[in-house]
């Protein structure tokens, strides 16, 4: 069984930073591209960064020049460094990644059970 895990969520003034992470576990499998989403309140869940297992990043709305996201391949872990939060950025954060267990003939999508971000003005 492989599970996604994030953390590093919480309560920031405007302004702050915070950094996630998401750690891919379990036995047996391959990662490929892993990325953040969100979702607030009322609204529908939004891609926010994503990076292949080659480090090529992209970042979609909002996120461009104040979000970065890197990985650990070593580790199975991918990383979202938030800075100059604002209060719309407050949503739950969610880490997706395409996983292929050994068991599988062919990739999955993998979602975390998501991180609380709480932006205050």
């Amino acid at each position: 069984q492989v599970q996604l895990v994030e953390s590093g969520g919480g309560l920031v003034q405007a302004g702050g930073s915070l950094r996630l992470s998401c750690t891919a576990s379990g036995s047996s499998f391959s990662v490929g591209g892993m990325g953040w989403y969100r979702q607030a309140p009322g609204k529908q869940r939004d891609v926010v960064a994503s990076i292949t297992n080659g480090h090529s990043a992209d970042y979609f709305g909002s996120a461009k020049g104040r979000f970065t996201i890197s990985r650990d391949n070593a580790k199975n872990t991918i990383y979202l460094q938030m800075t100059n939060l604002k209060p719309e950025d407050t949503a739950i954060y969610y880490c997706r990644a395409i996983i292929t267990r050994q068991t599988d003939i062919a990739a999955s999508v993998y979602w975390g059970q998501g991180t609380q971000v709480t932006v205050s003005s």
